[in-house]
């Protein structure tokens, strides 16, 4: 079935359907991946947007149960060159069509998604429409200013505290969209964990005396998360506090610095880092459509992308304070930024 993806600017992409054949509107965004849009498709990071895969053969070792960042998909749609109907893998439990008719999301095959993605970097990102429907500019516009993706972090957050128990240090979990690798990195290594909702409040986290607090990744504009920097604000000095991605920015505003939206974002596999530290460049996973635009006057840059320049972790010059943008946890990968996590639990009381 033909459906269209009309953007916020005008420009039209006709394909073809899959999936779950119904109407969706989002955020869209691209990744350069080459492997891991599994990965892709269930991280939390992902909510309220419509996803564009670079690499032009998509689903080619399908769908399996056991490299999932959450329990389902959160993307609002999905947009490839190809749609692999024959994945090859012996993990393979279905494939990728039957996996979005299976969660409600529908996909998009069959455009130039070298085009979209030239227009997404020259343009910015953008909201768009994926429709059935012989659709105008007009309508779809529309649609696009009733949506809104400022209740993301609400949308994602675990609505209970749970426990994960473990003979090593304590740390508490502020899950504002938590990929589940980042939980098995810190079980790797022993640790025992509480994860919160992001509605916690900071006595709640307190009210457990973890060793070390840890603030998730997530989807959103962090600026829109005004609770949770105030709770944050009231953790400092009084516990180690770490952060990746959502939580790295949420860290900065709390201590005085400023965010701002990149025109494009940064998603993908392959975006080389340089630790100022060790003086060496890694190559990381990152998905964020901001960034730490003014870092606040006591925390130090430790990481910066080797791309544009902007911030990739800082560290507070007196306090056990130490964040990242880029995702240390990988998944798909790679894997050279491991050393993150070790260094966050030097933090530990």
């Amino acid at each position: 079935m033909n459906a269209k993806l009309i953007l916020e600017n005008g420009v039209v992409f006709t394909g073809r359907a899959f999936g779950y054949l119904q109407e969706t509107v989002g955020e869209v965004v691209f990744n350069t991946g080459m492997t891991g849009y599994q990965e892709v498709l269930t991280d939390p990071s992902y909510y309220g947007q419509i996803v564009v895969m670079t690499y032009p053969l998509i689903g080619n070792y399908g769908i399996n149960y056991e490299d999932v960042e959450s329990q389902s998909p959160k993307v609002k749609g999905f947009i490839v060159k190809e749609n692999c109907t024959f994945p090859s893998n012996f993990r393979c439990s279905m494939d990728l069509d039957d996996y979005l008719k299976n969660n409600k999301i529908i996909g998009l095959e069959g455009i130039d998604t070298r085009a979209l993605t030239k227009i997404l970097r020259d343009t910015g990102t953008m909201k768009g429409v994926i429709t059935l429907e012989d659709m105008d500019i007009n309508r779809a516009k529309e649609i696009m200013k009733n949506f809104s993706n400022k209740d993301a972090v609400l949308n994602v957050t675990t609505k209970q505290k749970y426990h994960i128990d473990g003979m090593g240090k304590h740390i508490a979990v502020y899950d504002f969209g938590i990929k589940q690798n980042i939980i098995r990195s810190f079980i790797k290594r022993g640790c025992r964990l509480t994860v919160f909702p992001a509605t916690a409040s900071y006595n709640e986290i307190l009210e457990v005396n973890p060793d070390l607090v840890f603030l998730s990744n997530g989807p959103g504009d962090p600026e829109d998360l005004k609770e949770i920097i105030q709770n944050i604000k009231e953790l400092l000095g009084k516990k180690p506090i770490v952060g990746i991605c959502l939580g790295h920015q949420l860290l900065a505003l709390s201590l005085g610095g400023r965010t701002k939206k990149l025109k494009y974002g940064h998603r993908g596999c392959n975006h080389p880092v340089k630790d100022l530290t060790k003086n060496k460049i890694y190559i990381t996973s990152q998905n964020h459509g901001y960034y730490v635009d003014v870092v606040p006057e006591d925390m130090e840059v430790t990481h910066i992308s080797l791309n544009d320049g902007t911030v990739e972790g800082m560290r507070h010059k007196k306090l056990p304070i130490y964040s990242v943008q880029f995702h240390p946890e990988a998944c798909p990968g790679p894997k050279d930024n491991d050393y993150i996590f070790d260094e966050f639990l030097k933090l530990a009381l």
